[in-house]
């Protein structure tokens, strides 16, 4: 796109009713968020355990800044790693079940280097098409053929496979999906995996720290496989930031020598690491926090299921309130944020086009009275 052409292309998205701006916060995150100095009830965060701004997260990286410093200062096989790290690392790997695991800083990062690394001309990469982006990007730069099948549709998922003639396969899923809460069959897709000899690729994002006693969507299933790559963020549940990959030991020392994206970036910040290791802590002992969500996503889905909003069926924290129409979506968030609770309208491209929502996201931060505020909010929608 030419420099001329940007006034019109960003007008072009306003008039879809898709143009995006920042807002910017002026205190920490939380159940209630500052914005241009108005207090907001949030259900838009990620943060679905509370621990972003969990005093012992934030005593965890002081004491890791004062005993690190900030910066890594190199990329992580020139002087760039730590071994605070290598310590979170092991203690990652152990809880998820994998032998060793590899932090990235995001899992952007992370996607690009395992599918860049394991996928090339020749290959090929079946990925479900409602995907993260960052996985489909992965996917694109990887250059193998890229096959996308209908979401969760194991059928459609085996006739790319029979067909296939690449000498590399690799499956790639969201464990669960970002923007419906649904799951990807991670059993079933196992099994393809053995039967047509491919690897399997989960994306974790939104399942660990809360589904298998927070230990993630593979130990919930109590899946183990070779053949199986596991990622997961850590600025969602974990309420730090990053990303890590588990596996075989073999797949991390491959990602170590061949990841672009882990190999050419500094590296991760070693205060993130002590960090990392205090969530670990509490995502394992405070159970508390994953009992209180499930009571919440109960509680919603009882007093939305009579209402005119279409909820879409998902037992963790993401609860979409289907919309439909653009406009209509920006408008029904804006009637929430003049009640003071703040839930974002999700549209196209971020969903498919005449699916925008309002992306409902509950956290163990919230109360009972929270919960109460926003159903009271969601049924003024229909008024």
């Amino acid at each position: 796109m030419r420099h001329d052409e940007l006034e019109s292309a960003l007008a072009g998205l306003a008039a879809r009713a898709q143009l995006r701006r920042r807002v910017a916060l002026s205190g920490p995150q939380g159940r209630e968020i500052v914005i241009d100095g108005k207090t907001y009830l949030s259900f838009a965060s990620n943060d679905y355990l509370g621990l972003a701004n969990h005093p012992l997260l934030v005593e965890a990286a002081s004491e890791g800044v004062r005993r690190w410093g900030v910066g890594s200062g190199a990329s992580p096989l020139v002087t760039g790693h730590f071994t605070v790290q290598d310590e979170a690392e092991a203690a990652l790997a152990s809880f998820v079940g994998c032998s060793a695991a590899l932090l990235f800083g995001s899992g952007y990062a992370a996607n690009l280097a395992v599918l860049g690394s394991l996928l090339g001309r020749g290959d090929a990469v079946f990925a479900d098409r409602l995907n993260h982006a960052s996985l489909n990007d992965g996917c694109l730069l990887s250059r193998a053929q890229f096959c996308r099948f209908r979401h969760n549709d194991l059928n459609h998922l085996e006739h790319l496979l029979q067909t296939t003639h690449a000498r590399t396969r690799l499956i790639a899923v969201d464990a669960v999906y970002s923007m419906d809460g649904d799951e990807a069959p991670l059993a079933e897709l196992l099994a393809l995996a053995h039967r047509y000899d491919a690897w399997l690729y989960l994306d974790d994002a939104h399942g660990f720290g809360i589904l298998g006693e927070g230990r993630g969507s593979l130990a919930e299933q109590a899946l183990s496989d070779e053949r199986v790559v596991y990622m997961a963020t850590l600025g969602k549940a974990a309420g730090v930031s990053g990303a890590f990959v588990a596996g075989s030991q073999a797949l991390v020392d491959w990602l170590v020598n061949a990841g672009r994206t882990y190999l050419f970036s500094t590296g991760h910040p070693p205060m993130l690491a002590c960090a990392i290791l205090a969530s670990l802590g509490l995502i394992q002992n405070e159970t508390w926090r994953r009992d209180r969500l499930q009571q919440h996503i109960a509680r919603l889905k009882i007093a939305v299921h009579a209402n005119v909003i279409e909820l879409k069926a998902s037992r963790t924290p993401i609860q979409p309130l289907i919309i439909g129409d653009n406009d209509k979506s920006l408008a029904l968030a804006g009637r929430l944020r003049d009640r003071g609770i703040w839930v974002p309208a999700i549209r196209p491209p971020t969903v498919p086009a005449g699916s925008a929502r309002l992306r409902v996201c509950l956290s163990a931060a919230h109360t009972f009275d929270d919960v109460t505020r926003l159903l009271s909010g969601i049924g003024a929608l229909s008024d």
